[in-house]
């Protein structure tokens, strides 16, 4: 018999990180949206500052490996920028470029937010949950997830996974 650890015990908030708040940066990636009507970008940035996080950069920019490497290098090299996240890009099509560029960053890849992400995508969409290139990447020492682009996914990953292990996230990073 395989025995599970429990989940954290909410009470036990400090298990996870405290109460600190997080300097984030939101970048939505889409060639379909604009800024004002960019709904799984602002809704990251709601969810964030609902949390208590700050959010200190957020920008759209097009499908574009060089867009999105040009925006986050000098959003990472801020201090006061600890973790970030991106929306959309993170599928199959030729035109899905976030993973690809995050990928040519120097970082290194943490696997564990993309399978458990895909797992809750599981139980909301089914099989489509296949496709996702969700992920989460340590980028100049810093932690960036990337997100698909529905509202759903965003919602999902946010108050499910990074809100509840992103301080800890950090505080393991700084030592």
């Amino acid at each position: 018999m395989t025995e599970h650890a429990p989940p954290p015990n909410p009470a036990r908030r400090h298990h996870l990180g405290g109460t600190r708040a997080l300097g984030f940066f939101v970048l939505s990636v889409s060639d379909t949206h604009t800024e004002d009507d960019d709904a799984s970008g602002h809704l990251a940035q709601d969810l964030l500052t609902q949390a208590g996080h700050k959010v200190l950069h957020y920008h759209l920019v097009a499908n574009s490996v060089a867009d999105v490497r040009d925006t986050l290098e000098p959003w990472l090299a801020e201090i006061p920028v600890e973790i970030g996240v991106t929306v959309g890009g993170t599928g199959v099509s030729s035109r899905d470029l976030t993973v690809n560029a995050l990928e040519t960053m120097g970082g290194r890849k943490l696997d564990g937010f993309g399978e458990i992400y895909r797992s809750l995508s599981y139980q909301e969409v089914g099989a489509l949950a296949l496709i996702s290139r969700a992920a989460l990447y340590l980028l100049n020492g810093k932690p960036v997830f990337a997100l698909p682009g529905s509202e759903r996914a965003v919602r999902t990953a946010v108050e499910k996974l990074i809100v509840p292990a992103a301080i800890h996230l950090v505080e393991e990073l700084e030592r």
